[in-house]
């Protein structure tokens, strides 16, 4: 069972900047791929941001240019790293590891992000 722990989320004006962190409780390189989802009021969840074992990234074509994903292996924690935030980046975020080996996804408890001002 891997746990994680976001933190970071908040109240940010239009244009400003957040950095989200998501701390696992296991060494992140034992994981397939770790992402950053998010979902707004009556929205599904949707993936924003993900980088795989091998640091490959990959984003929501909403974000790029806007956020980066990125991770510290000594840390065992993977960042999100929001500029530029429009009112429409609004939602919870929720961070996310997948482990292929047991057909697993772990999730966090999420954090709010509201753009607004």
């Amino acid at each position: 069972q891997v746990q994680l722990v976001e933190s970071g989320g908040g109240l940010v004006q239009p244009g400003g900047s957040l950095r989200l962190s998501c701390a696992a409780s296991e060494n992140i390189l034992i994981l397939n791929a770790m992402g950053w989802y998010r979902q707004a009021p009556g929205k599904e969840r949707e993936l924003v941001a993900a980088i795989t074992r091998g640091g490959a990234t990959n984003y929501a074509d909403s974000v790029k240019g806007r956020f980066t994903i990125s991770r510290d292996n000594a840390k065992n924690t993977v960042y999100l790293q929001m500029n530029s935030l429009k009112r429409e980046d609004t939602a919870v975020y929720f961070c996310n590891a997948r482990l292929e080996a047991v057909s697993a996804d772990y999730w966090g408890q999420g954090t709010q992000v509201t753009v607004s001002s």
